[in-house]
């Protein structure tokens, strides 16, 4: 495993190649939105279910996930899914970008580097979120787990971004925050990068052995190559 201190990132014995190629999660690690979905959880909760404190610590430990596979995990009615999509939709302008990461993107995508977000929402929902933060058009795809045969911990998504992508397995990486990202990445046979700049407790990600630690989104830019030169 490989340790970014300071912001910065090294690359070592976790990574087979320089990285040509990235794929990202996409809440907790591009966007802030915790009390987005810890609000839209309640009011679901609420509706559906009635009154009471909603288990969101629970849901939260489930965070990668598609959104129906934590209602079954957790033994809560489907039925939530329309009004917590309906009030993240509602209140998806309280997301915020995390700071440095559109530096990050854009440094990446100045280089030509291919990217793209697997991610436990649903596709559309991702790219209208995406395409209000302007960010969208940064990613050569957006995936969700609505749009695979088996959402994360299965590594379809991953895989299907690295079609995509063009880049070989070997030299792209997966940047996520919760272990469902590290296991769809290790299946999709890429490397596993743990971010850790939203704060999320760092335990159960390093007992998965990520092949790279980052500490803020500017350590990913010491993992890439070097653009190569036009001839």
């Amino acid at each position: 495993m490989v340790d970014s201190e300071g912001g910065h990132g090294v690359r070592g014995g976790g990574l087979r190649r320089e990285v040509r190629a990235v794929v990202f999660d996409l809440d907790g690690v591009l966007v802030d939105s915790f009390e987005v979905m810890r609000q839209a959880f309640s009011v679901a909760y609420e509706e559906v279910v009635g009154a009471g404190e909603a288990p969101f610590a629970e849901y939260n430990r489930h965070l990668g996930r598609y959104f129906p596979d934590i209602m079954r995990i957790m033994g809560l009615p489907l039925e939530m899914e329309e009004p917590f999509v309906r009030e993240s939709y509602r209140l998806a302008p309280l997301v915020q970008v995390f700071p440095g990461v559109t530096e990050l993107l854009r440094a990446l995508h100045a280089r030509g580097v291919p990217m793209a977000v697997a991610t436990g929402k649903a596709g559309d929902r991702a790219r209208a979120l995406l395409g209000r933060l302007g960010l969208v058009d940064l990613f050569e795809v957006v995936i969700g787990s609505d749009e695979v045969a088996r959402p994360k911990p299965a590594p379809d998504m991953v895989s299907l971004a690295v079609s995509v992508l063009g880049a070989a397995a070997e030299e792209t990486v997966m940047v996520g925050d919760a272990v469902t990202d590290m296991q769809s990445a290790r299946g999709a046979g890429i490397a596993a990068a743990a971010a850790l700049w939203a704060g999320v407790d760092a335990g159960p990600l390093l007992r998965e052995s990520p092949d790279v630690v980052l500490r803020s989104p500017a350590g990913l830019l010491d993992l890439m190559a070097e653009p190569v030169a036009a001839s």
